[in-house]
C-alpha cells in the first residue's frame, strides 16, 4: 500500500477521533431526569431538616412566638430555668459515662463473636445470625418490658450497672454486624503465618489483628456511642430520677408531671443535639468510616 492511501485510510479515522474529542464535554451534560429527581429529593429533605432544626434553636430563644416570622424578643431565660431543674453537668456525664461504658462492654463481647462468625464455619450459623439480628429487628418495647422487669426483681434498675446491661442488648449485635466484615477482609494467611513462626494466640490478636482491625473498631465504636445515647425506651424503663440520659430528661420535660413552657423543652432538645453533634464531629475529625472500609479493601 502507497503512503498516499495510508493517509486516505487514516484519515477518516482521525477526523473521528478529533469529532469524539470535540463532544464528549457534550455528552457529560447530558439531561439526566432520573438524576435531577434524586438531587431534588435529597435537597428537599436537607431543607426541612434543617428548617426543623432552626425553628427548634429560635423557638428555645423565644419569649414568644406567635404569628410573626421571627420572635419579638429573644432571651436565654429557658435554657437557665433548665439548668435549675436539672444538674446538667451531671445529666450530661451520666450519658457519656453509659455510653462508653456500653460501646466498651460491647467490644470486649463483640469482638470475639464476631470473630468466630468471620472465620468459623459451623451448623447452625444461620440460627446464629438471625438471633443476632432479632434485637436490632423488632421493636425495642416488645423485649424491653420483660427486660426492664427483670432487672427490677434483681434491683439493677435506677442504677449504672441496670442502665448499662439494657442498653447492651441492642448495640452487642450491632457492633458484631460491623466488625464482621473487617474480620473476613483480613487474609487468613497473616495468622497461619504467624502461627508457624511461634506466635501464640494472644500475641496474634494484639500484634496483628488489633492493628488491623483499628479502622473497624473506631467506626463500630463511633456509631454505637451515637446509637446509646439515642436509645430512649430502654433507658427510659429503668432510669430514675439520678439516672436519666438526656433523651429521657427531654422527654420527661415534654410530657412529664408539671408544667413548663414549650420553650423549655426546645432548649434541652438544642442541648441534647448540640452534645451529639459535638461528640460525633469530634470523632469524625480523626476517623472516618468510609475511607476506613476503602483503605482496607485495597
Amino acid at each position: 500500500m502507497s503512503v498516499q492511501q495510508q493517509d486516505k485510510t487514516t484519515l477518516p479515522e482521525a477526523s473521528l477521533s478529533r469529532a469524539a474529542t470535540r463532544t464528549a464535554p457534550f455528552r457529560a451534560w447530558k439531561f439526566k431526569p432520573g438524576s435531577l429527581l434524586g438531587y431534588l429529593a435529597i435537597a428537599f429533605f436537607v431543607t426541612n431538616v434543617l428548617l426543623l432544626i432552626a425553628t427548634v434553636v429560635i423557638s428555645s430563644f423565644s419569649q414568644g412566638w406567635f404569628g410573626t416570622f421571627l420572635p419579638d424578643k429573644f432571651s436565654t431565660r429557658y435554657y437557665e430555668s433548665a439548668g435549675k431543674e436539672h444538674d446538667l453537668f451531671q445529666l450530661i456525664t451520666f450519658t457519656l459515662g453509659v455510653a462508653f461504658g456500653v460501646v466498651l462492654l460491647a467490644m470486649l463481647i463483640g469482638l470475639p463473636a464476631a470473630y468466630v462468625l468471620a472465620r468459623k464455619q459451623f451448623k447452625g450459623k444461620a440460627l446464629m445470625w438471625g438471633l443476632f439480628l432479632v434485637p436490632m429487628m423488632i421493636p425495642p418495647m416488645t423485649y424491653g418490658i420483660p427486660l426492664a422487669t427483670t432487672m427490677y426483681r434483681f434491683d439493677l434498675a435506677n442504677s449504672v450497672i441496670g442502665v448499662t446491661l439494657v442498653n447492651l442488648v441492642p448495640i452487642v449485635p450491632f457492633v458484631i454486624l460491623i466488625l464482621t466484615p473487617f474480620i473476613e477482609q483480613i487474609d487468613v494467611n497473616l495468622e497461619s503465618a504467624a502461627r508457624m513462626l511461634g506466635a501464640s494466640r494472644l500475641q496474634i490478636f494484639w500484634r496483628i489483628l488489633t492493628p488491623l482491625l483499628g479502622p473497624g473498631l473506631l467506626t463500630a465504636g463511633i456509631l454505637a456511642v451515637v446509637r446509646t445515647i439515642a436509645s430512649f425506651e430502654l433507658t427510659y424503663l429503668v432510669s430514675g430520677s439520678r439516672t436519666q440520659t438526656l433523651i429521657v430528661a427531654v422527654y420527661n420535660d415534654a410530657y412529664g408531671a408539671g408544667n413548663r413552657p414549650g420553650q423549655q423543652t426546645d432548649a434541652m432538645a438544642v442541648i441534647y443535639t448540640a452534645t451529639t453533634l459535638s461528640l460525633l464531629i469530634i470523632a469524625l475529625i480523626f476517623v472516618s468510616p468510609t475511607q476506613f472500609v476503602v483503605r482496607l479493601k485495597r
